[in-house]
């Protein structure tokens, strides 16, 4: 089973920002999970909410502010405690930093149609330019914006996030053609793994951070997890590769000291 960093490692460092990449990635991580919403300049930036309010403590849209401006904002607060100040990242930061990344899940939020019509394109021109159709898959909540992703690219992989049993967002991604079904894992059941198997979908759940829950999933035959405690978990996986290990009913990950 898979692990992927919750927005680099939310429960480790400051969420979607370079040092929280790094410090999963020194851990052996190499597949993460990440949003992207567009700034003031058209560039795509890492940052889950369409406003800089609940992370950098600055007011206003995302959109609001150039990349420049947002890079250098102090993206820490109310988010796990790291010393040095990190700002907001682009989506090309992230790439240059690292050249083993294994997979990507690039999540874009709802937005105004204009928005998202450019960065559609900005992503899409991304992709292509840096040879990522295999490491890549773009993911959204957003059945019309998936719809233009692959109307610019039928290669890129799409990924529905589905939150809800219903409407039953199984079918909804069959329809839209998904190479993923990023769940939330508290409404996933075996029949939509299998389902979602026999239509050659890759299941990945979010957000996982107990690992009992974990280990159910991974008896239900899911592809992938998404936790905020990506080194912890991975650290859990390896030493039960080599030594029988058991986990009381509901125990959580530790976070690091």
């Amino acid at each position: 089973m898979i692990i992927y960093g919750h927005r680099g490692a939310k429960g480790e460092a400051p969420e979607n920002t370079l040092a929280g990449f790094i410090h999963a990635h020194r851990h052996g991580i190499r597949h993460f999970e990440l949003d992207l919403v567009l700034s003031k300049d058209g560039v795509p930036m890492l940052v889950h909410d369409l406003t800089v309010d609940r992370t950098t403590g600055q007011k206003g849209n995302v959109g609001k502010y150039t990349a420049a401006e947002l890079a250098d904002m102090d993206a820490r607060r109310n988010t796990s405690s790291w010393a040095t100040r990190t700002g907001i990242p682009t989506l090309e930061n992230l790439l240059d930093q690292f050249d083993d990344i294994e997979h990507l899940q690039l999540e874009v939020k709802k937005d105004s149609r204009a928005r998202l019509n450019v960065l559609g394109n900005r992503v899409t021109e991304i992709i292509q330019s840096r040879g990522l159709l295999n490491k890549v898959a773009i993911t959204s909540a957003e059945p019309s914006f998936l719809r233009e992703i692959r109307r610019r690219d039928k290669n890129i992989r799409l990924g529905l996030v589905a939150e809800r049993k219903f409407p039953k967002p199984l079918n909804l991604a069959t329809r839209l053609g998904c190479e993923y079904f990023c769940v939330n894992w508290k409404i996933l059941t075996r029949a939509m793994v299998e389902t979602a198997h026999r239509q050659n979908m890759h299941v990945s759940t979010w957000t996982v951070n107990r690992i009992h829950d974990m280990l159910k999933l991974e008896e239900m035959g899911v592809d992938s997890i998404i936790t905020d405690f990506p080194t912890s978990t991975r650290m859990y996986f390896d030493n039960r590769a080599n030594s029988p290990l058991s986990i009381p009913l509901g125990e959580t990950i530790p976070e690091p000291a």
